[in-house]
């Protein structure tokens, strides 16, 4: 019996020991004003997996990196608009010139960081896809009117282009549309829709240089620069068309600049397409083809203005070149774009060169619901009334979204005309390949080739060989 009862007593202590931890683990229930998180108040979630913390989220402000110090104070104003609007602020903060880079690499790895930031194409894409949310499903994605400019991989999308330019070449449709009136013109084309490859356009501008005191031109083309630093035209621009096709055969990439980084050697694959264009703006050019080294790119520009060429090759950038020429006889209606047709099979389909090294990105490692509210704010910056206003009047954009009707778009004929060609259907732009070019250097052995060739003093395989040579050496660099 007394065994039992010490029995007893043990166990009854041991019953004692364990209540006692227990009332130490428990933790009291905290008084009101308490700092102690609740279940109410507790840090919502960023696990983006199921969404269901994401909608519970309310979101007072996302964060854009900008990229230009020159529209800063426009987005100050465009994000204080959006906040009385929607009542979600937009903090932006703009990296100083030439430090975009290493901004977006500080501040991305604060506690917090940009919910938009910018990416340069391809190339920035492969720096930061850790980081670029896909935008594949959005609208923003949707009212791209070229969808093939956005940074791809597989299905996904993950840079949207926000500004663009374009080139190609320029014409002067009045003279065009006197060329089609001619009773004697030994072609059967009647206007400039009817030339949609190289063999059209090799006909009439030859037919137009046999024509050309009828119609009042030194010749159907202005003058291919080829001095020194006025060579840009050629040695990047249209060589971006043969080298873009070549990269575009590599089925290994998505994309024609990724391919270009990753090419040590090229084959040159389309130099006689390149040499058809080439070989037809320097035989019917308003200068001999000995003297196209003297030659700037602000000549060739004077002369297009004053109605001496039908045609030259540049970007829309061009026209405030033409506009600011003293003299100047083109009307603004007048002057329209086409692009560089080569002779690559299926071309019908080919549009502009038309490029950016502008994209905006989300921020994949922000909460679903931060990224949703980044999104809807460029969805409003590139759709609403107040929104485009900004674009086209402020920020002076070539947006290249289908949310633009015709009075909303910029003023200056050229860039109407890259977002025509960028709308029409079945009609692909070439995109801006020459990013993956190896160097300056190589742009500039290539220029400088393109002038001996011109002047006689090489020949056209000779010109292949430098530019096949240059770009392995350089890429060996």
């Amino acid at each position: 019996m007394k065994r039992i009862s010490k029995l007893l007593a043990i166990l009854l202590a041991l019953l004692m020991v364990m209540g006692s931890l227990a009332a130490c683990g428990k933790k009291d229930t905290p008084e009101e004003g308490s700092k102690e998180p609740t279940a109410t108040n507790a840090p919502t979630s960023k696990d983006t997996t199921t969404g269901d913390t994401a909608k519970e989220e309310k979101v007072d402000e996302i964060y854009y990196l900008n990229f230009k110090p020159e529209i800063a104070a426009v987005y100050d104003k465009i994000a204080a608009d959006y906040e009385a609007e929607t009542g979600v602020k937009v903090k932006v903060v703009t990296a100083a010139s030439g430090t975009y880079e290493q901004t977006l690499k500080s501040e991305i790895a604060k506690s917090d960081p940009p919910t938009i930031f910018q990416i340069n194409g391809p190339v920035g894409y492969e720096s930061w896809k850790n980081y670029c949310a896909d935008l594949s499903k959005t609208q923003l994605y949707s009212y791209l009117s070229d969808k093939s400019l956005a940074v791809a991989s597989g299905d996904g999308v993950y840079g949207i282009p926000y500004v663009v330019e374009g080139y190609g070449i320029i014409y002067n449709n009045a003279i065009m549309n006197q060329y089609f009136a001619l009773a004697d013109k030994a072609t059967s084309y009647k206007s400039m829709d009817e030339i949609n490859n190289f063999a059209a356009l090799k006909a009439v501008v030859e037919d137009m240089t046999a024509h050309k005191d009828a119609l009042g031109i030194k010749g159907v083309f202005a003058s291919t620069s080829l001095g020194a630093g006025d060579q840009w035209r050629w040695q990047t621009h249209l060589a971006n068309l043969p080298l873009y096709y070549e990269f575009k055969d590599n089925a290994a990439y998505d994309n024609t600049v990724l391919a270009g980084l990753a090419a040590n050697e090229i084959e040159f694959k389309y130099a006689e397409n390149y040499k058809n264009i080439f070989d037809l703006y320097i035989n019917n050019s308003a200068t001999a083809k000995g003297l196209l080294g003297s030659k700037t790119v602000n000549d060739s520009m004077a002369e297009f203005a004053l109605g001496q060429v039908a045609m030259v090759q540049n970007g829309n950038w061009a026209w405030s070149q033409i506009n600011e020429v003293a003299g100047n006889v083109v009307a603004a209606d007048d002057i329209k774009f086409m692009p560089i047709y080569t002779g690559v099979a299926g071309e019908e389909k080919q549009g502009l060169c038309v490029g950016t090294e502008n994209y905006f990105a989300i921020n994949s490692q922000a909460s679903e619901a931060k990224q949703k509210a980044s999104v809807a704010f460029l969805e409003w910056l590139f759709s609403s009334e107040k929104g485009k206003a900004y674009v086209t009047n402020d920020l002076g954009f070539i947006a290249p979204f289908t949310t633009f009707e015709e009075d909303e778009k910029p003023s200056d004929p050229l860039a109407r005309e890259v977002l025509a060609w960028m709308e029409k259907d079945g009609v692909a732009s070439v995109a801006w390949t020459f990013a993956a070019f190896p160097s300056e250097e190589f742009k500039n052995y290539f220029g400088d080739a393109l002038l001996e060739y011109a002047q006689g003093g090489k020949t056209w395989d000779e010109v292949v060989a430098v530019v096949k040579d240059s770009w392995k050496s350089e890429k060996a660099k």
